[in-house]
């Protein structure tokens, strides 16, 4: 979900405030932390909504007064992980989160018996330091939590790269959306190619997932011309203290060969 704000990080728009656009009980936002990185300058920020049930307090990171993440209602980001669960009836799972966020995703899988472990790659490292320090709501879930291990890199690159280890579940946050990139060196993840390498790195049966903001043909397209099977769906929801309109991303699914299926492919 994307919201356009001025670097003062108020909830204010050259044209027009966005307080009257986006909903009701909005506030200045009280920046907690700051780092400036190669995508521009990452602020960890957090206000306090009104609603119908009294106030709460709403964690939300930028960067340079563009909302990437909010914890307001956190539903696409949970169902990247609980959509992949549905989809995939194994146990001991072990799962690859791209992009560690406000943590959501990675909460949402570990909230999963058939979990057995979950490693979330972070290409920001002050993001996995605000976890572990304690900064962030979920820090002390995640503290608790022996299966999960946040480390800092590229999952692009680890994905487009060899598959030294091999997952039942790759589920990816990182880009605003398959087309409106953070980086354009993502943009090979993307091609026929890079999901063909991609795809080397899930176990038989597995499955990738990859979170979006806008829908995107080509992507599924290229999907389909990878994968077994291929399919998209639209998580939609109604969040007042962003939007006064229906909120809407999209999740695209790969799923890969299981043995059985190898098997009869390539018979001895």
């Amino acid at each position: 979900m994307q919201i356009r704000a001025r670097p003062s990080l108020r909830y204010e728009s050259p044209a027009s405030g966005l307080g009257e656009r986006y909903g009701r009980g909005l506030t200045e936002l009280h920046v907690l932390e700051h780092v400036d990185s190669d995508i521009g300058t990452i602020y960890l920020c957090r206000r306090r909504v009104s609603e119908d049930v009294g106030a709460r307090e709403v964690h939300e990171i930028y960067i340079d007064g563009l909302l990437l993440m909010s914890d307001s209602k956190p539903v696409s980001e949970e169902r990247l992980s609980t959509a992949a669960l549905e989809q995939h009836d194994g146990q001991s799972l072990r799962v690859l989160v791209g992009g560690l966020g406000l943590g959501h995703t990675a909460r949402a899988a570990l909230q999963s018996t058939r979990v057995a472990s979950v490693r979330v790659v972070e290409k920001l490292g002050a993001v996995n330091e605000w976890m572990k320090a304690g900064k962030l709501p979920l820090s002390p879930v995640f503290a608790d939590d022996p299966r999960l291990e946040l480390a800092e890199g590229d999952v692009y690159e680890d994905l487009l790269g060899p598959a030294s280890e091999t997952y039942d579940l790759i589920l990816v946050d990182v880009d605003h959306s398959t087309r409106d990139r953070l980086s354009e060196a993502s943009a090979p993840f993307y091609s026929a190619a890079g999901q063909a390498q991609a795809a080397r790195h899930l176990r038989p049966g597995g499955l990738l997932v990859v979170w979006s903001a806008e829908d995107d043909d080509d992507f599924l397209a290229v999907l389909s011309s990878v994968y077994p099977h291929a399919q998209r769906e639209h998580v939609q929801w109604v969040d007042a203290n962003l939007s006064e309109f229906p909120l809407q991303n999209v999740l695209f699914f790969g799923h890969a060969s299981s043995a059985s299926d190898r098997a009869r492919s390539h018979p001895r």
